[in-house]
């Protein structure tokens, strides 16, 4: 084979343009690609360091306005029930008035009603001892035919019954 007995002549010529060729190669890379792959690297790395530190802060202000308004609820939350412990004390006031001025009207209904009663009682006691007085009179008259004055028909009737 012919080609492999020039194989030893052509070797060096074709090691060096193998040479030559990647060299050129890894210098135009090197000096023209690899600035530009780390530049975008660089730039995309602070990119994402400035998100981080945004975010943290973020994270920091999001914090504190939590806290802000943690404490604004807890007082909130205390003037309410500030407010609903006032408006039951005034509550119970307007209730225990009412109840004292309802039991104070159904107390004076009461003494009203018994002044009534006594004064019924009364009365038909009253009635009661004059129908008994008559009713004497007229008995003592017919059983025995002595009239009776009726003063002392109710005189004898009114001793009788308060025995």
């Amino acid at each position: 084979m012919p080609q492999l007995s020039q194989l030893p002549d052509v070797l060096l010529s074709q090691l060096l343009w193998l040479a030559i060729g990647l060299g050129f190669i890894f210098f135009v890379i090197a000096r023209g690609m690899v600035p530009k792959i780390q530049a975008t690297v660089d730039a995309r790395e602070q990119r994402i360091a400035g998100d981080l530190e945004a975010a943290q802060a973020a994270r920091a202000a999001a914090d504190q306005t939590e806290a802000q308004w943690r404490e604004r609820m807890d007082a909130a939350r205390a003037d309410a029930a500030r407010i609903a412990q006032d408006a039951k004390q005034a509550s119970a006031g307007d209730t225990e008035a009412k109840v004292k001025a309802a039991a104070d009207k159904v107390s004076r209904k009461a003494e009203a009603s018994q002044a009534k009663i006594r004064e019924a009682v009364l009365a038909a006691r009253a009635e009661i001892e004059a129908v008994a007085a008559q009713a004497t009179r007229e008995m003592v008259e017919r059983l025995t035919g002595i009239e009776v004055d009726s003063k002392e028909a109710a005189a004898a009737v009114k001793a009788q019954l308060h025995v």
